[in-house]
């Protein structure tokens, strides 16, 4: 639908750099970035019950060694593949306001 990518970003569940930044370190658990002299360490989310009894998670999408932008997608989250929204294969959805408000969207399959 070309939305694909807005849906994931409104979702909320990546992890995206606030900066310009080096990573030093990534494992399942977290991910140290090196910038402007300081080092910031970003903890991943791992098998999180959440309030809607779901289950959330992040995977790390950058490695080690590699500078990153700022805006970049540090890790994916549980219906997330590089960033967009991946629901299957031949999956019909159709991703709409309900009335113009954001707080009421809702996903159709």
């Amino acid at each position: 639908t070309g939305l694909e990518r807005q849906v994931a970003l409104d979702s909320g569940v990546f992890a995206i750099a606030e900066h310009e930044e080096k990573i030093i370190y990534t494992d399942t658990d977290k991910i140290i970035l090196s910038g402007k002299g300081d080092t910031l360490s970003i903890p991943l989310v791992m098998y999180q019950r959440s309030n809607k009894n779901t289950c959330m998670h992040q995977k790390p999408q950058v490695q080690r060694g590699k500078c990153i932008k700022k805006g970049q997608i540090l890790a994916d989250g549980a219906a997330t593949v590089g960033g967009e929204l991946a629901l299957g294969k031949n999956v019909l959805v159709a991703y709409m306001p309900w009335e113009g408000y954001n707080s009421e969207d809702a996903a159709l399959i």
